[in-house]
């Protein structure tokens, strides 16, 4: 039995050196956090804030600008810590990825997240897809602390699901001009909360001029020049999106999606130098035009 000492002592020094080395090497691994935005919270509020409305139509939104800063910010506060990504959740018909947001989903360490949109332009999963991803990096110890960026009661669940695998759930909220744009539940259950205010956004947000185009005299475009605009500007996003996003929309032909319709409209009254609101002739060209570009290449 005696003899035994020896070696059970030498097993019990080999067994503390492997957790002092182990102790040593956890405390060298930086901690990590991500960003996770909700995109319908941030359009709607910074609209309000700084361009007085949350009509996505009547501002724009320099988001690779307003991300490098909210990863500026991630960085001062979490100063001894690394970026994981940013995450960004939206909404979108069929959840097709409209020009915006492909060109979020380009940049570095971002990550686009799409739910749906339902025929009131409302978002549907966006919730569930944010609960998803916390839940599932806190799980894998893949990040140590999270930025949440929104206000929805229905992200309670989503914190409550990280912090129980031991992250700490930190909730950025945008200054409201009047009241308040989160929801107290929520507030209650984070475990820090800061509220970025009217110059942090200023940079990042300005109204778009309503284009009075008729009022410079120009003159009305014919049908003809309005349909060959839509097929220029499918040309265009053929060359810059790839095929496989326009052929995305070929099972709605006749229709698209809000958002890309939207996109569509306002560069064709960047091109033609005249607006197409309320002209119901010229928008059927400008799409007719649009989809006969898009079908002949399939």
């Amino acid at each position: 039995m005696n003899d035994d000492l020896p070696a059970l002592a030498a097993r019990i020094d080999r067994t503390n050196e492997l957790l002092t080395r182990m102790l040593a090497e956890v405390a060298k691994t930086p901690s990590t956090h991500a960003i996770f935005v909700d995109a319908g919270y941030l359009y709607a509020a910074a609209g309000r804030l700084v361009a007085g409305t949350e009509d996505r139509r009547a501002f724009d939104l320099d988001a690779e600008g307003l991300i490098e800063a909210l990863i500026d910010r991630a960085r001062s506060i979490f100063a001894d810590s690394r970026l994981l990504r940013v995450y960004w959740y939206d909404g979108a018909r069929r959840r097709i990825h409209t020009a915006e947001q492909q060109s979020i989903a380009e940049l570095p360490d971002v990550k686009v997240r799409l739910g749906n949109l339902n025929a009131n332009n409302q978002q549907k999963g966006v919730d569930s897809l944010i609960r998803s991803d916390l839940e599932s990096l806190a799980r894998h110890r893949a990040i140590s602390d999270a930025a949440l960026l929104g206000g929805d009661e229905d992200l309670v669940s989503a914190v409550e699901a990280a912090q129980g695998y031991g992250a700490r759930v930190h909730l950025w909220g945008i200054e409201a001009p009047e009241g308040r744009n989160q929801a107290e539940p929520l507030l209650w259950e984070v475990d820090s909360q800061r509220t970025l205010d009217l110059d942090f956004f200023k940079p990042y947000v300005s109204r778009r001029i309503a284009a009075a185009y008729e009022a410079a005299g120009a003159s009305r475009p014919t049908r003809e020049a309005v349909r060959f605009a839509g097929a220029q500007i499918a040309a265009k996003w053929l060359g810059a999106r790839g095929r496989e996003s326009l052929a995305e929309l070929l099972p709605g032909h006749p229709y698209l999606p809000g958002s890309v319709d939207q996109d569509l409209l306002v560069e064709a009254e960047g091109i033609l130098q005249y607006s197409l609101r309320g002209q119901a002739d010229l928008r059927r060209a400008l799409r007719d035009g649009f989809w006969e570009h898009v079908q002949t290449q399939y």
